[in-house]
């Protein structure tokens, strides 16, 4: 296995750069996800590593080969899409020893990979069925057993559980953690779904707008966010922001009341705009009538408020029962102030830390 290095990657289509310098690092064995919205970028730079788009400006290695310029079945990767592609004439066992087939390799050879891959993948009670029978979860199965009988320096997946029911997508993400720690590959994932980049990743590598905002352990991001963007995209319901402004060293934000500052937080002079950060778990029904009830979700341990601040800023509030508050009710809320976080006013929002 190898690990995959970026270096001051760019990718234009004709004048319009869609990808903007990124630096890189996937070491070996690493599981790394690339998450953000859609078109900012992360399927472009998966199919950049796997060869499939040229890359214009930069380099790309695994290992220790440059591979910016090689093809990619020169390359030591094996993708798995987000369709399953699967050929519908031919059995499980069929689909999954093709590629060695076409590369001339022995069907011994053949039949012991694809042997292992059904083992890893469970597999091995479907392996001469066809893919019409077989359910949506068995097909992608399939596929990433394709990928595996390959034997490739790295995986690549991209968006490989979108065309999945909410109850295989999460079965199919425990079989994806553990075919990571059972081969112990170096993985690259795609996803715009940020529960799947928090429960999968090693590493997720936050992107916008074909630029990297951040990189770090799921959890390093989402307790210490360097901007806005990443604090809002990383939890999942996004955190809470409300405009503030500075008045004698201390915030005022009107969506809440007087905030606290943090110890270590230099914030700036007098009158200077900013927004304050709060999750949903840190805000709490309070007594008061200054937030209106717009909606509530009731999940059963868990239940999300959705509120409607005097200034029209929208809050959403975790409660652990039952609120037992309906639509229209006014109500107060409370927050845990030393859970706060702050951030410039402007695009970019920085963290003032």
């Amino acid at each position: 296995m190898s690990g995959v290095t970026l270096q001051k990657v760019v990718k234009r289509y004709g004048d319009a750069e869609v990808i903007h310098g990124v630096d890189l690092t996937v070491e070996d064995g690493e599981f790394c996800v690339f998450v953000g919205p859609s078109g900012c970028g992360k399927s472009t730079l998966l199919r950049m590593v796997a060869g499939l788009e040229e890359t214009t400006g930069g380099a790309i290695r695994i290992g220790a080969r440059d591979v910016t310029k090689a093809d990619p079945s020169e390359r030591g990767v094996a993708m798995v899409f987000q369709t399953y592609a699967l050929y519908p004439h031919m059995t499980v066992a069929e689909n999954m020893g093709f590629g060695l087939k076409m590369t001339g390799h022995p069907k011994a050879e053949i039949a012991a990979k694809v042997t292992e891959a059904s083992r890893i993948l469970k597999l091995d009670d479907y392996l001469a069925r066809k893919p019409k029978a077989l359910s949506g979860g068995q097909r992608q199965r399939v596929a990433i057993g394709r990928a595996i009988v390959r034997g490739p320096e790295v995986f690549l997946f991209d968006e490989p559980l979108s065309n999945l029911d909410a109850e295989l997508r999460v079965e199919m993400r425990v079989e994806i953690a553990r075919l990571h720690r059972e081969i112990g590959a170096t993985m690259i994932y795609v996803t715009h779904d940020q529960v799947e980049a928090m429960t999968l990743a090693d590493k997720i590598v936050v992107l916008r707008k074909g630029r990297v905002e951040q990189v770090g352990k799921p959890l390093d991001l989402y307790h210490n966010p360097d901007n806005r963007f990443v604090a809002g995209f990383i939890g999942s319901p996004a955190m809470n922001f409300i405009a503030g402004t500075v008045e004698q060293g201390a915030v005022r934000a009107p969506g809440l009341s007087d905030v606290p500052v943090q110890t270590g937080v230099a914030l700036p002079g007098s009158g200077a705009k900013l927004v304050v950060g709060l999750r949903p778990q840190h805000l709490a029904l309070a007594a008061g009538a200054t937030h209106r009830v717009e909606m509530t979700e009731a999940l059963g341990g868990v239940s999300f408020i959705h509120l409607s601040a005097p200034g029209g800023e929208k809050l959403v509030v975790e409660a652990k029962e039952d609120p037992s508050v309906r639509l229209g009710d006014r109500v107060g809320v409370s927050y845990a102030a030393d859970s706060a976080l702050f951030f410039a006013a402007d695009e970019a929002g920085r963290r003032i830390r």
